[in-house]
């Protein structure tokens, strides 16, 4: 065979194999493997645009799907390559379920993580920013607090009313025990009347989120990954420690 020929695609039932398992991929996961940085073992989340839940979302709309996010991070967490998660914040928010499923996998992985908002981590991008082992913000972004809210039609308000409260108190619970705000700052902020044009709700931005105890730090991306880095060397000398009091 002539070596600057390209070899061909495979062909029948093989080919289609092939093809299958990357639509299959495709389908479920948004992508075909869980990228990762070349070199590095550090894998980063992107989580952009309004997080779409159990209702599809119109295609103008830019949107992470919490679907293809969930395998993403259970892949993190089984991948030994992987030794530390990175995540990138640019979000107005969405589905309130959703971004709690999200920051529940984040906050429960055995990985070293590190978030970052850049641009802004609004809404119930504010508990995925903090699910992270630890949270740095841009100088310049802005993070919105607001109570939960609920659009389109409503039947049997008092009903729906005391399960938008709930809700309301699971993301106040997970915030307050993932950051160093306490319930009654953060609750002033989502409460806050005046802040936000004709609503209620707080916009924060970069040294008021740290200052407020919700995020660690403010910083970029290189103080970020440093952040992970050593994170991660704690994490490994943790683990020969481990061993060699085993072998002991």
């Amino acid at each position: 065979m002539n070596q600057d020929q390209e070899p061909k695609q495979p062909n029948g039932p093989e080919g289609n194999s092939e093809q299958s398992s990357l639509v299959s991929k495709l389908q479920s996961l948004g992508q075909t493997n869980v990228p990762q940085m070349e070199g590095s073992s550090i894998h980063c989340l992107t989580i952009v645009g309004q997080i779409e839940g159990h209702v599809q979302l119109p295609p103008n709309n830019k949107t992470t799907k919490y679907e293809h996010l969930i395998p993403q991070l259970v892949a993190i967490e089984q991948n030994p390559k992987i030794e530390g998660l990175l995540i990138i914040l640019n979000t107005v928010g969405g589905d309130v379920e959703a971004g709690l499923a999200i920051s529940e996998m984040i906050a429960s992985l055995s990985k070293p993580s590190v978030s970052l908002v850049l641009g802004g981590g609004h809404s119930i991008g504010v508990p995925i920013a903090v699910s992270a082992n630890y949270s740095f913000i841009a100088e310049t972004a802005t993070m919105t607090i607001h109570p939960v809210r609920l659009t389109g039609l409503v039947i049997g308000v008092p009903q729906t009313f005391e399960y938008l409260d709930k809700m309301q108190e699971r993301v106040i619970n997970f915030v307050t025990s993932h950051s160093g705000i306490t319930e009654e700052k953060f609750k002033e902020l989502m409460f806050s009347k005046g802040n936000l044009t004709r609503d209620i709700g707080t916009n924060v931005i970069g040294k008021d989120a740290v200052s407020d105890g919700l995020i660690n730090e403010v910083g970029g991306v290189g103080q970020a990954i440093a952040k992970l880095n050593e994170m991660m060397e704690q994490n490994r000398l943790k683990k020969t420690n481990d061993g060699l009091e085993v072998i002991q």
